[in-house]
């Protein structure tokens, strides 16, 4: 049995790459279709449309946020001469030194003056190849955090299905859709409307008792919820991308479930379409969380 995926789930991944402390977060949830939104550091942005197709290609529907951020990690602060600098410090000391006006210069007094000894600037580029790697990784972790989620609501639909098919069963199996208590409705009917003060002609009457006939039974809607019940399972069986299928199927259930209560000879009838109905519209609202 192939799995199912929901579209509700969470990934998280940090770690270091060249001094570079990195963290990349992805989240899910519901969407018609599959809507993608990235936030991206400096240095990242031309492999967005790299990163849009990694989503597209692990992903079928659902909004998908991704956002990737880094920051430089505590590192030992490095230290250079600003040559330049110096060299202009020399050459201003010995044209005075020459003059008598100050003594020859010291290294240690020359290395402490201003702008002479500079901190290494940190290097804030992101390290592209394995980032990207990185998101691959936590794109894969949010994939199987969804199909952990679709395992768990698999079971659940089974459930309602086989909900549907108990009350289904029951509203067939019922006393007032036997064959002799249709007859004797019908019957009963066609003898209130004979009973009334106005005639009817053979012609209308038996129009009149072929319309009470049809909306007496309700076999095709029970067939037709069978046919339903059993494409459902088929899906979740066939596995994959299967969530519109389904919400679709669920709103044919409901169709059929809404035309056996408004055509319930019996109010036990009624009270079993009722219960179907609620049945079928919890299974909708699980189906819409599945890709």
């Amino acid at each position: 049995m192939a799995a199912i995926q929901s579209m509700t789930g969470f990934a998280s991944r940090e770690g270091e790459i060249d001094g570079l402390a990195f963290q990349i977060d992805a989240r899910s949830v519901n969407n018609r279709a599959l809507d993608v939104r990235l936030r991206v550091p400096q240095g990242f942005e031309r492999q967005e449309a790299e990163l849009r197709k990694a989503v597209a290609a692990t992903f079928r529907r659902g909004s998908v946020n991704l956002t990737v951020s880094v920051k430089r990690a505590e590192v030992e602060t490095r230290f250079s001469v600003n040559h330049t600098q110096l060299m202009t410090y020399v050459d201003a000391i010995a044209a005075l030194a020459e003059s008598g006006s100050v003594a020859a210069p010291r290294a240690d007094g020359l290395l402490a003056l201003r702008g002479v000894i500079e901190a290494a600037e940190g290097d804030e580029t992101v390290a592209v190849p394995d980032m990207m790697d990185e998101a691959r990784q936590v794109l894969a972790a949010l994939e199987a955090d969804r199909l952990e989620e679709g395992a768990r609501i698999r079971p659940v639909l089974e459930d309602q299905l086989r909900a549907m098919d108990r009350l289904r069963e029951a509203i067939d199996a019922h006393p007032e859709r036997a064959l002799p208590a249709i007859r004797a409705r019908i019957e009963r009917q066609i003898a209130e409307m004979l009973s009334g003060a106005r005639a009817l002609s053979d012609e209308r009457l038996h129009q009149e008792a072929a319309l009470l006939a049809t909306r007496a039974d309700v076999r095709e809607e029970l067939d037709r919820l069978a046919a339903h019940i059993a494409a459902a399972r088929a899906l979740l069986a066939e596995g994959g991308a299967v969530g519109r299928k389904l919400d679709f199927l669920s709103q044919e259930l409901n169709r059929e479930t809404n035309t056996i209560c408004a055509k319930a000879p019996h109010h036990a009838i009624t009270a079993l379409g009722l219960e179907l109905k609620a049945v079928v519209e919890q299974l909708r609202e699980q189906v819409q969380n599945l890709e």
